[in-house]
This record gives C-alpha cells, sequence and structure tokens, in this order.
C-alpha cells in the first residue's frame, strides 16, 4: 500500500490481505493487525491505577497501528492527557489514511498530544514527576532493530531519566519481544520494582510469546 525509508536508510513497507494490515521493515514484520494482544495489554496494564486518577498525564512511546493508544484512552477521564511518540512520521500518516478504520481516529482524541520524534528526547526534557505512566512499545524491546538510537531509553542512564519522569509511585511498561535479563537488572539497578508480565500474540494463543516488563 505504501512505503517509506528510516533515516538509517531502511525499508519500511504497509501492506494489506483480506482486510489485514502490516507494517514490515527490511523485509522482517514488524506488527501485524490481527496480531495485536500484546499491545492492548500494555495499554491496560498502563492505565489500570489511574480510572479514578484526576487529570492523569501519560506517554506512549510507539504508535505502530494505534492499538495500545485506542487502549489507553478507552480506560482513562475525559480530562487526562496522552502524549504521544512516535519516531516515524510515516507511521502516523499511514493511521491517519490507510488505517483510519482501524485506529487512525485516536490521534483525532482532544486528550491526545501527538510528538513526531524521539519518545527518549521527550522523556528526557520532561519536568521530573511528569507522568503517572510511561507505556513504551519503541521498537523489538531492548534490543533495537528499527532505528539504532532506541537502544538509548534502556541504557542505564536511559532508565533513571524515565524514573526521574514518573511521579512517585508511577509506572513504566516496556515491551519486549523476548525475556531479557541483562534488562531487568538494570530495572532494578535503577530503582524499580520489576514485574515480567508474559504476553500473548493472539488473545486466545495457548502460550505467551513476548514479555511485558511493569517497573513501578
Amino acid at each position: 500500500m505504501a512505503e517509506a525509508r528510516t533515516a538509517e536508510g531502511r525499508r519500511l513497507v504497509l501492506s494489506e490481505q483480506d482486510g489485514a494490515f502490516a507494517i514490515n521493515l527490511n523485509g522482517q514484520e514488524l506488527m501485524h493487525s490481527r496480531a495485536h494482544a500484546s499491545e492492548l495489554l500494555l495499554g491496560e496494564l498502563g492505565v489500570e491505577l489511574l480510572k479514578t486518577t484526576k487529570a492523569a498525564r501519560v506517554l506512549v512511546g510507539g504508535l505502530g497501528l494505534g492499538y495500545t493508544l485506542a487502549q489507553v484512552l478507552a480506560g482513562l477521564g475525559a480530562d487526562a492527557v496522552v502524549d504521544v511518540a512516535e519516531l516515524l512520521p510515516a507511521v502516523v500518516d499511514w493511521n491517519r489514511t490507510f488505517l483510519q478504520g482501524l485506529n487512525g481516529t485516536a490521534l483525532d482524541d482532544p486528550r491526545v498530544q501527538l510528538h513526531v520524534g524521539d519518545a527518549a528526547k521527550l522523556i528526557q526534557q520532561a519536568k521530573p514527576g511528569t507522568y503517572d505512566a510511561l507505556m513504551l512499545d519503541l521498537d523489538n524491546g531492548p534490543v533495537a532493530m528499527v532505528a539504532s538510537s532506541n537502544k538509548n531509553i534502556y541504557s542505564r542512564t536511559g532508565l533513571f531519566g524515565v524514573k526521574r519522569a514518573l511521579i512517585a509511585g508511577g509506572r513504566a511498561i516496556f515491551w519486549s519481544a523476548s525475556t531479557d535479563a541483562a534488562f531487568e537488572s538494570r530495572l532494578e539497578n535503577a530503582g524499580f520494582h520489576v514485574e515480567a508480565v508474559p504476553a500473548k500474540v493472539h488473545a486466545n494463543a495457548k502460550r505467551a510469546a513476548y514479555v511485558l516488563y511493569v517497573a513501578e
């Protein structure tokens, strides 16, 4: 349906087959509209403690196909502020056009503030205690695939920045394609209490394939 190049020259392709959408990077599938259970769980865990919080402010890092954003909006009040950071302008454009009927209209929600750029920089620039929750699905997890800069948020320095941007008792959730003991240790060393939550590809899948690291 469409294609674009990342800043590092990688080929990003949006395709559709039988009503299902996929985004591939250099021929490798990044996301698929029929495999979004983990994205929904990411949004659900991010806002589960905020249903009664007045003027909650959260950050969704990585727009993707919009499933996490839609789940977050469904779980927050009308006075919430939802910052959305997406590194790739093409992904934003595709959500507004080809993917409008999927979750694209979520970007038009008045609670949404869209930032086209690096989520890590947005977090670094945030005042201390800005966010109640951060939901970060920036790449393949701690191992960067889309852009080499994405690894920065998972570094020791990046994690201290995440902690600084959160309110006391706040929560950050990191999507990961697999378990990563070294990353879990870095989270703990940064002062987080960490829970590794298994996440399925499909809602009725027998086994979990991914991991959501819930850091509080």
